[in-house]
């Protein structure tokens, strides 16, 4: 499958930004699909991941209540709605599937779990 990753750019600490990622190749539902981050610097950091049928979510910590995730499968595309941004969420951003299979959707927190990745989008939050 190949990722796609749209929608970074420059937003105002508190305003919105929703990046999109639209996946090609096979089955989208197959997938768990992730979204990361990765600032200058630092280490690649888990963000949200989706389940399959989409009714199950997990956010890290640093954005839970923040940012949320989402995927339409008629559009083969999945979402991170990010409100209130703060300056530290400045990053890239990299959209991720996983074809694991797991009882636990916290396990997709590990990017080790995931198969396929697309090319980042930079997020710029300003103060």
């Amino acid at each position: 499958v190949q990722l796609q990753a749209s929608g970074g750019g420059l937003v105002q600490a508190g305003g919105s930004l929703r990046l999109s990622c639209v996946a090609s190749g096979r089955t989208f539902s197959a997938y768990v699909m992730g979204w990361f981050r990765q600032a200058p610097g630092k280490e690649r950091e888990f963000v949200a991941a989706i389940g399959r049928s989409g009714t199950t979510t997990y956010d890290a910590d640093s954005v839970k209540g923040r940012f949320t995730i989402s995927r339409n499968t008629a559009k083969n595309t999945v979402y991170l709605q990010m409100d209130s941004p703060k300056p530290e969420d400045t990053a890239v951003y990299y959209c991720a599937a996983s074809t694991l299979v797991s009882s636990l959707i916290s396990h997709y927190s590990d990017y080790r779990k995931y198969d396929y990745w697309g090319k980042g989008t930079q997020v710029t939050v300003s103060s």
